[in-house]
């Protein structure tokens, strides 16, 4: 079976939603799936309802866990730099079927690594298994050299009203 490079991005919610739901349905079929995150560090209730499929799905987080305003810190950068390591690592042993590579896109529109990174890493992908990218502001260069792109459009979020994430729901 052929993989395919996906991209979620946009501005609305539901990009690493559909990532997950990806995730699932190809550990449900008996893949293997990896789930790197970019900037995200701790404990969601999705990556905990995953560790009941830990045989099947591994998820890693190289990020501080804390939003970036402004330049990135070194710290941020030294994060992105080992998850973009891990990636290669993980793409050249080509034992996942499936590797979705979380905030990815986010990651390098901040400046914590190139775009051009991403774009290697796509040159890295065995036939077979299925890249995701996700995250907001993805380049040019990589939805053009995506094979599915899908752009998720904010119309309207509880959000704007002041509704904080909700466990279960958004976090």
């Amino acid at each position: 079976m052929r993989g395919y490079v996906q991209v979620y991005t946009g501005d609305g919610k539901g990009k690493t939603t559909a990532a997950l739901g990806l995730a699932l349905r190809a550990a449900g079929a008996g893949l293997a799936v990896f789930i790197l995150q970019f900037l995200k560090r701790g404990d969601y209730s999705e990556i905990d309802a995953l560790k009941a499929l830990s045989d099947r799905i591994t998820v890693e987080q190289y990020g501080r866990g804390c939003l970036i305003r402004g330049a990135p810190e070194p710290e941020d950068i030294a994060e992105g730099r080992r998850g973009l390591a891990r990636a290669r690592e993980v793409l050249r042993a080509g034992r996942h079927a499936v590797v979705i590579l979380d905030e990815a896109n986010v990651a390098a529109a901040l400046g914590l690594f190139p775009a051009q990174e991403l774009l290697d890493l796509i040159g890295l992908k065995p036939e077979a298994t299925e890249l995701v990218l996700t995250g907001r502001y993805a380049a040019s260069e990589i939805i053009a050299q995506a094979d599915l792109v899908t752009e998720m459009k904010a119309l309207k979020h509880y959000y704007d009203q002041g509704v904080p994430a909700r466990t279960g729901i958004e976090r």
